[in-house]
């Protein structure tokens, strides 16, 4: 990922002399414009658009900059001159409220990398999941959520035509009927937000996987990944673009083209907006899903609260006051946003297309954050399929038992492996070594399943992924075994890059549960070193090390991985694996994207 600059639309120098105590961490980059890459919509206000204040208010208002998602700015920006044109005072200032609309993702990635908020107070993105991956960086003090403002129920929205067929507005589905409909042949085109940059098209799709789940049987697993390969192919960057492929009327050209969508996954704000502009037979009618709806929830942090003055900090505060206060709530519901926690505004739901037969109230079970991630991992490595070869350490401790599970690591390692297989489609490539001390002649490492691809059928008939199964099962400690660990890393590394294949996402994964045990290989320095160098942007191949159990040291691997734009990661029982390899793989391929 990059290091970007994000624009200053004032200058921090005047207002910093009299309002903020102390040097900030860094200094941002100033500019008056959006810098491309980090900041992808335009401010939705500029400091010189603003109506003056009275004069009681002019020469002593207290300035707070808020960056929102572009669904919410709006609806803030008229909040903001509410204020002004009311004289709101906070301990008897009155409040300059300035809104700047950007995409929630781009600007929690922008927090990720720099660790500086540049001019902004307040943060209000569409959903939390934006605010805990801000807070895995390990800055408590960069962000301080106070709480959430609005809230809006994620759902499936159809054009006339595709929804009168499904049986609206009497008939209701699952998510996972929903996306079955879509998925068969070409009876609805549906599109939605990329998951890895839309909290909708996350929420959904992780809605849609726990209800496939919840409903059983062996085409579970089948359907989530029918249905992430289906939304790949249909996939917008936003979720403003997602409304931009809807087939726009009736018409045969319209309806007859296969790149229009009959129907796109949407926010209950999004098609009340949208419904608003539309023609009737471009406007949009939502299903609610029977098993419940997940919501945009609108988080508001403040940024760097630290940094602010008292005046700053408590001014942000009586602003989000103002959001729940009745002419607050009046205008976030004029905008489509539901408020507090009482049903939605009559007739919101009927203009967002919704009816009275549709579950609208129930939010069934609410998503995991465990769920959550691992629905993020499963559309990776189908957006971009995988070429990974998994590296396990079989020395002797791997045969000491698991605390509170009674077996072996190495049998609990080797259950989790093949756990972690079935989240990959038979499109990716899966390879399999092993190491220890002297395995094959002088080399620590031995190679026991070429790496291919999972449906690939092998000579004796046998498929690749089962090929793997049994050779999972097949491991064993090696008795007296030492851990032969920066000689295989490197091995194993110099193979991935030389077979690497493009438009793949590959990737080496070391398992190990212990130090480098042997004496006559590289030093670590060397290793990383040799890393480094060996590095190819046009050919990237991260390492994914896991540290298992109390004998693996995870800062040594996490600096191992690092060398190759990968991560090292610690888990005390083996059956983590497969979580930590999905979290792993997600982050490094949105490095590498970024």
């Amino acid at each position: 990922m990059g290091r970007h600059n994000m624009p200053d639309r004032r200058s921090r120098a005047s207002a910093a002399g009299s309002q903020r105590p102390g040097p900030r961490r860094r200094m941002v980059a100033i500019s008056t414009v959006l810098v491309v890459g980090v900041v992808g919509t335009a401010a939705y206000a500029v400091g010189g658009d603003w109506l003056p204040f009275a004069d009681n208010c002019a020469d002593d208002a207290v300035r707070i900059d808020v960056v929102a998602a572009p669904d919410m700015a709006p609806a803030l920006t008229d909040a903001a001159d509410y204020a002004r044109d009311n004289e709101i005072v906070s301990d008897g200032r009155c409040m300059d409220v300035r809104v700047t609309s950007q995409d929630s993702s781009k600007f929690a990635e922008y927090l990720r990398s720099e660790g500086d908020p540049g001019p902004y107070e307040v943060w209000v993105p569409d959903s939390d999941l934006w605010v805990e991956q801000v807070q895995l960086r390990g800055e408590e003090s960069l962000l301080t959520p106070t709480g959430n403002i609005a809230s809006t129920p994620v759902t499936m929205g159809m054009v006339p035509t595709a929804a009168k067929k499904l049986g609206w507005p009497k008939k209701t589905y699952s998510w996972a009927e929903l996306a079955g409909a879509a998925t068969q042949g070409d009876q609805l085109r549906l599109g939605a937000a990329d998951p890895a940059r839309s909290a909708t098209g996350l929420l959904a799709l992780a809605k849609v996987s726990a209800s496939a789940q919840k409903a059983g049987g062996a085409e579970a697993e089948a359907q989530i990944a029918a249905t992430a390969k289906m939304l790949a192919q249909r996939v917008s960057p936003t979720d403003a673009q997602a409304l931009e492929t809807l087939a726009r009327d009736d018409s045969g050209t319209e309806q007859g083209n296969p790149k229009r969508n009959q129907a796109v996954i949407v926010s209950e704000q999004a098609a009340f907006q949208h419904n608003a502009s539309a023609a009737d037979a471009g406007k949009l009618e939502l299903f609610y899903p029977k098993d419940g709806t997940p919501e945009l929830d609108y988080p508001y942090a403040l940024l760097d609260e630290p940094r602010q003055s008292t005046d700053e900090s408590r001014a942000a505060l009586r602003f989000m006051t103002l959001l729940g206060e009745e002419q607050g709530e009046r205008i976030l519901a004029e905008h489509g946003f539901r408020t507090g926690r009482n049903a939605p505004a009559g007739g919101l739901v009927k203009a967002a297309g919704g009816s009275e037969a549709q579950p609208v109230a129930d939010t069934g079970e609410e998503l995991t954050p465990k769920q959550i991630q691992e629905t993020l991992g499963v559309w990776t490595i189908t957006v971009q399929s995988a070429r990974i070869s998994v590296v396990v350490d079989v020395s002797g401790s791997m045969a000491e038992l698991v605390p509170g599970r009674g077996a072996p690591r190495m049998e609990v390692t080797k259950a989790s492996l093949a756990a972690a297989l079935d989240t990959f489609t038979n499109e990716d490539e899966f390879g399999l070594w092993e190491f220890s001390t002297l395995l094959d002649g002088k080399r620590d490492y031995r190679e026991l399943v070429p790496t291919d691809r999972l449906g690939k059928q092998t000579g004796n008939g046998a498929t690749q992924r089962e090929r793997l199964r049994a050779a999972f099962a097949a491991l064993q400690p090696v008795p007296n075994g030492a851990t032969g660990l920066y000689d295989t890393t490197l091995a194993a590394y110099k193979q991935a890059q030389k077979t690497h294949v493009a438009d793949k996402f590959n990737a080496v994964v070391v398992v190990t549960d212990g130090e480098n045990q042997d004496p006559g290989s590289i030093s670590r320095s060397a290793l990383i070193s040799q890393l480094e160098g060996l590095v190819d942007p046009d050919r990237p191949v991260p390492i994914i090390a896991v540290a298992v159990g109390p004998g693996g040291d995870q800062h040594e691997l996490d600096e191992i991985a690092k060398a190759t734009g990968g991560s090292g990661h610690q888990v005390e029982d083996p059956a983590q694996i497969p979580e930590v390899i999905l979290k792993a793989i997600t982050a490094a391929a949105q490095a590498a994207a970024g």
